[in-house]
C-alpha cells in the first residue's frame, strides 16, 4: 500500500482507538494520543504544528503531551532542518525500550521491599506478606531479563510482517 492508498479515516480511528487502549493502561490521554499518532506517520517525525492540526487540539496541549513522552522517554525532539523548530521523532525501539525500562522500576521495587521485609521482620504477617511481592518482583525481573534477550534474538531473524 502507498502513501496514496493511506485511509486517513482508518488511520484516524487506529489512533483514537489504540489511544484509548494506552489511557486503559494507566498513560494520560494527550500523550497517548501523540504517541499513536507518532506511530501511524509515515515521516520520520512530526512538529508540535503538525501534531495540533492532525489531532485537532492546542500547541499547549502537544507541549505537555511531548514533555511527558520525553520524559518517560518514549520520543525525542530533534531538530527540524534548516529551521528552529523542532520535531518528535519515536525512540527506536520504542517497545524494547519502554519495557526494558520496567527492569529498573522492578530492581527498585527489589531493593525497596527487601528492606521492608528486613524492617518487617520475616516471620511477621506483613513481612511474610511483603516477602511473597519479593518473590514475585524477583520472579518478574529473571523472567523479563530471558523475555528481552528473545526477542532480540528473534527480532534479529525477523522478517518484517505483511498486512493481511
Amino acid at each position: 500500500m502507498s502513501a496514496d492508498d493511506r485511509d486517513d479515516r482508518g488511520v484516524r480511528q487506529f489512533i483514537e482507538s489504540f489511544a484509548s487502549a494506552l489511557v486503559d493502561a494507566g498513560m494520560p490521554q494527550m500523550p497517548s494520543l501523540v504517541f499513536a499518532a507518532l506511530l501511524a506517520t509515515d515521516t520520520e517525525g512530526l512538529t508540535a504544528t503538525q501534531l495540533a492540526d492532525q489531532l485537532q487540539v492546542s500547541r499547549a496541549a502537544i507541549s505537555g503531551a511531548v514533555n511527558y513522552l520525553a520524559h518517560v522517554d518514549l520520543i525525542a525532539r530533534e531538530r527540524q532542518p534548516g529551521s528552529r523548530s523542532h520535531r518528535y521523532v519515536l525512540k527506536n525501539p520504542t517497545w524494547y525500550e519502554a519495557v526494558a525500562r520496567r527492569e529498573q522500576v522492578l530492581n527498585r521495587w527489589i531493593t525497596t521491599t527487601r528492606d521492608g521485609v528486613q524492617a518487617l521482620g520475616p516471620t511477621t504477617p506483613a513481612g511474610k506478606r511483603l516477602a511473597e511481592s519479593l518473590a514475585f518482583f524477583e520472579f518478574l525481573s529473571d523472567e523479563l531479563r530471558e523475555l528481552l534477550a528473545r526477542w532480540a534474538k528473534t527480532r534479529t531473524n525477523q522478517r518484517p510482517p505483511t498486512a493481511t
